[in-house]
């Protein structure tokens, strides 16, 4: 495997989802401190890759309009966003691809460094995000974040037959691969960095000035 530098690493924003938990709305177009949700995950997502691409099923002009390739996902139906990673894998123009959801505006500047450098350390096909979150109890505590991830093109086929035998959940098919974590749990690391928005609350609360 090629190491994952810069330059062989294509960003994927999954922004394809129905948004069911929102009413059904495109999230990745809804307003957050001035811009859309998705435009925002591109923005903290170029200066890290080499190249940046959208997963959308709707409004797909809409997300053309700010200057990148946008792909649809390769079978209708919303089948989660596995089917937006193979997507993704089998459009990407690099070996690696660096996979971000639309609806966490607040990812680190330095994902694609982290999780390539395990990549490279642990020759991984695969490196996830582990981080904190909040427990019912208000508690942080350490957990996969499995849509962000790095992933080497290799898994593609690997990836097609999961989908293709009838899987959809994340960890069912990860379970199975060769695989990296990275802890971002660094005195430097906001505990907020990969808090997402699902519901209208949610984005809500996110959505306020934060360092």
């Amino acid at each position: 495997m090629n190491p994952p530098s810069q330059a062989h690493i294509t960003g994927w924003v999954l922004a394809g989802g129905q948004g069911s938990r929102m009413g059904g709305v495109d999230k990745g177009l809804q307003p957050f401190q001035g811009q859309p949700l998705a435009q925002r995950a591109l923005e903290r997502l170029r200066p890290q890759v080499n190249t940046v691409c959208i997963n959308a099923n709707r409004h797909l002009d809409d997300y053309r309009a700010w200057g990148c390739e946008v792909y649809p996902d390769m079978e209708q139906g919303y089948a989660g966003p596995l089917m937006g990673f193979l997507t993704g894998l089998e459009n990407c123009p690099s070996d690696w691809l660096l996979v971000v959801p639309c609806d966490c505006p607040f990812f680190p500047m330095d994902l694609a460094s982290r999780l390539a450098a395990a990549a490279t350390a642990q020759q991984a096909p695969l490196v996830m995000v582990n981080a904190p979150e909040p427990n019912q109890q208000g508690a942080f505590v350490m957990r996969a974040q499995p849509v962000f991830c790095l992933l080497h093109k290799d898994l593609q086929d690997s990836l097609s037959r999961f989908l293709a035998s009838g899987g959809r959940k994340i960890d069912a098919w990860t379970s199975g691969q060769r695989l990296a974590m990275v802890d971002f749990n660094q005195a430097s690391d906001a505990p907020h960095a990969f808090a997402n928005a699902n519901t209208w609350s949610e984005l809500q609360a996110l959505d306020k000035p934060s360092a």
